[in-house]
This record gives structure tokens, sequence and C-alpha cells, in this order.
């Protein structure tokens, strides 16, 4: 399946029916009176977020959205039917902003989460509405209200606890396909990985996380080189940023401050999301080379370094327990916060 994160989509909700002018005629009765009913509502557009879709990619083919109109009012006071919602699917993480792009009206961060995006037209009323004392044979009939119509992108942000980031080659999309059961297209050239990758990494029955590759960062790509940084979406929500640096390249600590920049030139609150430091490739190094490098990478971020080989499996252990602590201390922080909100409420 084609991965797609972005969408600009038309939705209307429905118009309501008309009210009607109509009068009672039966046998007997000279003087019915007004029997006109009223129009249904029309269909509203609701956006739901649900657990088993990944991708925008069903908004390329199918791009409006409309509801239909309410049924029309009848005699002997009979309403209009009122039209179906139109219920409309999206991974969890989607966002969705007005037609500028900048003004978020929903953000679908829960699975089962609904928002009500344009809301059906009311019915008109029929003529017996207007019954009144003084005038018992109204003529007026209202038409139904218009419903509500827009343009919206929809965006998509992958829910996942651990972000990871670094350079084209570091070996991301290797880590990834060694700690899970993802199975992202691995090679030895830039830019393999074209678009995110999610994983599950499960430490024992009851520890879990989920963990998300975005393509390589390369210098300048917050002004648009390379892939630029359009998927760095996918890690704002993350609780900690895996940061695996190529333990091969001339410069660790270059290559270091360089994607700091890019994350910081992004978002300065992703950048400052807790971060796990991790020099990879390791099995191509000496043990004098690993231990110089650590200290290199040590003093410029000011963390631990956590040394690595992706391929041969060294290291991941002492890593992946360190990332489930920071997991499971974020959700209580987390569970707590909501809580108290809760609490207040």
């Amino acid at each position: 399946m084609k991965f797609l994160d972005q969408a600009k989509i038309y939705v209307r909700s429905g118009d309501g029916g008309d009210g009607v002018v109509a009068f009672r005629r039966e046998k007997y009765i000279e003087f019915g009176g007004p029997d006109g009913g009223n129009g249904g509502r029309g269909g509203d557009v609701v956006f739901r977020a649900v657990a088993n879709l990944n991708t925008l990619i069903d908004f390329r083919y199918t791009q409006h959205f409309r509801a239909r109109k309410g049924g029309n009012g009848a005699g002997s006071d009979r309403t209009g039917a009122a039209a179906q919602t139109v219920l409309i699917d999206v991974p969890v993480g989607t966002q969705i902003f007005d037609e500028d792009r900048e003004t978020m009206l929903a953000d679908l961060d829960v699975v089962g989460k609904e928002i009500l995006l344009c809301r059906g037209g009311d019915g008109g009323f029929g003529n017996a509405s207007y019954k009144t004392s003084t005038n018992r044979a109204p003529r007026r009939a209202d038409k139904g209200w218009p419903g509500e119509e827009r343009w919206i992108w929809l965006r998509l942000k992958l829910i996942a606890d651990v972000g990871l980031v670094g350079m084209p080659n570091a070996g991301k999309s290797t880590l990834l396909s060694v700690v899970s059961r993802a199975k992202p297209k691995i090679a030895d050239y830039p830019f393999t990985t074209l678009h995110p990758q999610l994983g599950v990494v499960r430490l024992s029955m009851t520890e879990e996380f989920v963990i998300a590759d975005i393509p390589g960062l390369i210098e300048g790509a917050s002004e648009g080189a390379g892939l630029g940084d359009r998927f760095l979406g996918h890690v704002e929500r993350c609780a900690v940023l895996i940061h695996l640096i190529d333990g091969t390249t001339d410069s660790v600590t270059k290559t270091w401050r360089m994607i700091r920049g890019e994350l910081e030139a992004y978002d300065p609150l992703l950048a400052a999301k807790p971060e796990i430091v991790v020099l990879n490739k390791i099995d191509a190094l000496t043990p004098t080379q690993i231990s110089a490098r650590k200290r290199a990478l040590a003093k410029a971020s000011g963390a631990p370094v956590f040394a690595i080989s992706a391929v041969a499996g060294e290291g991941l252990p002492e890593l992946l327990r360190a990332v489930q602590d920071r997991v499971t201390e974020n959700r209580a922080e987390t569970a707590a916060a909501r809580a108290a909100l809760q609490h207040d409420a």
C-alpha cells in the first residue's frame, strides 16, 4: 500500500428538506385545516479515527464527500426523513486543517474520536407550523436550510512512542527491522527509506512500545534539501527521540550538531524532546575508536551515549531497556496529568 500523509478534500453536508403546504381533505370534514409537514434534517459530515488505517491514500482517489438532502415534508403532518450521516474514517493521528493549512479544526489522536465537521441543514417548516387563531389556513412553507461546505486539508502524524532520526544510511531501517517485525527497505545508498515506517518493539509480555523510522535528514532539510523535513511531523508526538549516528563518519559530533540544527529549525518543541544518542556500526570500529567517539558525543550532547551494532545485535538489549524505561515514565506522567485534569473538571 502506498503511503500518503497529506490530502486536500471537499466536504458538504446536506440541505434540509422543504416544508410543504397541504390541507386536510377528508369526507365529511369540510374545513380540515393545514397539515403540511416539516422537512427532514440534512446529513452531517463526521470524521472518525480508526485503528486499522495508516495512510491517507484513499483520499487521492475520492476527494469529494457530500451528504444527502433531508426528505421533504408531506401532508397529514408527515415530517420528511432525516438524511444519513456521512462518516469518514481516517487513521489515528490525523489532523484536520482549514483551507489555509494553518487553522487546525480537529486532532483525531485517539481511536474512536469523532468530530462533526459540517452540520446538516435544518428542515423547513410546513404550513401546519404557521397555523394560528387568526390565520387558520396559512399558505406559507419554508425551504430547508442549506448545509455547510468547505475545502479542508488532512495531515497524518503517526502515533508512536519513539522516533528514529538521523542522517541517510545511519542504519535506522536496519535497527527497526532487527528490534521489531517491520520490514523496511534496506540498501547501501542514501534515502532508501522514502516514507515513514512503524514497528512494535516487545521486551516482555507487558512491555512494548511503537517506534517510527522516518527518511534521513541532511543539512538544509528545513529549507527543502533532500526529502526536506516534511516527515518530521511524524515524530512530533513521540515521547523520546533516538538520534542514530553512523560511527564510521569522519566527525560524529558534526553529524550530531547538524541533525540537532535541523530539528531546531523545524520546531524548537521537537528539539526539546528527550533524546537518546546512539553510536551505530561499532562492528566496523576498533575499541579505541569506539571509546573516543563515545566521549566526543557525550561531551557535545551532555548525555550518555549508547554504542551498538544494529547488524550484529551488539548493545541492543541495553538500548531497548533504556528506551522502554523512558517510555514507561512518560506514560505514567501522561496518565497522571489526565487524571488531574479530570479531577479538576
